[in-house]
């Protein structure tokens, strides 16, 4: 079966033909036309019959990853924050235009499952993901099955509530762990530190040399070992840690894989990670406790888990 993926992301829609072991055999890119819902439907309609040029459409089986609340039929689009779709039934548009198979899921899910697939998590029969980028995106996999809930919005954990009456988030409610454990959240716990002095004396430097700290910088001085972006970080991990204590107490996972720009950091971020869910871990000392690893895919995992869910989605309702 001649599996594509498509990632629609905010800025760029990326698009790869995969083979069954999960490798990118074919990749093309195009700018995401965010503001027009017409427009990103021609786009993705002719990334598909360019990447499956050649091929019969009845052999094609397509899956595209996005943002948002995808139906657990994977076919309607509840929600998108990036795009104009209210209850959008984008995988019927699709089909009806190219001609084969396609099924629509949420981008965190498409590149949770490319982990457990053949990243990071492989291996195991469980796993939560957490992408630390912007904000914070999950991805949850149980009996080596994806877990979308029962109207297929589920594995927001972004939105696990951390803080009581804590931080305003964008979905309407306060202090959800995207407020706390994000790449939006470092910048502003640098801030923070920087505006502390003392050991955030070079976060305030560089921020001053260059109008605002951004995730390049701070990532740098993360990078460098600076004492002030290392605290940021540190205080951040706490916060994950500490979220995935209470996830464990839940689903039980074998493996806490962790992706997004922010998991660059490596080791630097697991560290503290480690020591908060050990300190907030129901039944300490008598709960097994799972691995913590860095996502292995990175950029490719939209793609390569998008096309991966439509090969699956095509073996179980041949």
């Amino acid at each position: 079966m001649h599996a594509i993926g498509i990632d629609i992301g905010g800025t760029k829609i990326a698009g790869a033909v995969v083979d069954e072991a999960g490798a990118i055999v074919r990749h093309e890119r195009v700018p995401t036309p965010a503001g027009d819902a017409a427009l990103l439907e021609d786009a993705v309609v002719e990334m598909i019959q360019t990447l499956s040029d050649g091929v019969d459409a009845a052999d094609v089986a397509v899956g595209v990853a996005a943002a948002g609340f995808i139906d657990a039929a994977q076919s309607t689009v509840y929600y998108a924050p990036n795009i104009d779709w209210r209850n959008e039934p984008f995988r019927a548009k699709l089909e009806a235009r190219v001609g084969g198979t396609v099924v629509v899921d949420n981008d965190a899910n498409a590149a949770g499952w490319a982990e457990f697939r053949f990243g990071a998590g492989r291996l195991v029969s469980d796993m939560v993901m957490l992408t630390i980028g912007t904000g914070v995106g999950g991805a949850i996999v149980t009996g080596d099955r994806l877990f979308r809930g029962g109207f297929g919005a589920g594995a927001e954990l972004g939105h696990l509530r951390v803080v009581p009456g804590g931080l305003p988030c964008g979905c309407g409610q306060r202090g959800c762990l995207e407020m706390y454990g994000s790449g939006r959240a470092l910048l502003r716990l640098a801030n923070e530190i920087a505006d502390a002095g003392g050991i955030g004396l070079q976060l305030a430097r560089a921020r001053d040399a260059n109008g605002a700290l951004d995730g390049r910088i701070v990532g740098a001085m993360i990078e460098s070992e600076d004492p002030g972006a290392i605290a940021a970080l540190r205080q951040l991990g706490h916060w994950l840690g500490e979220a995935a204590a209470s996830l464990s107490a839940v689903l039980d996972p074998q493996r806490f894989v962790f992706g997004g720009g922010v998991a660059s950091a490596g080791e630097l971020l697991l560290g503290p990670i480690r020591e908060a869910y050990t300190e907030h871990l129901p039944a300490r000392g008598y709960h097994p406790e799972p691995d913590f690893v860095i996502a292995e895919l990175v950029n490719d995992a939209g793609v390569v888990g998008a096309a991966d869910l439509a090969r699956v989605w095509v073996a179980e309702h041949a």
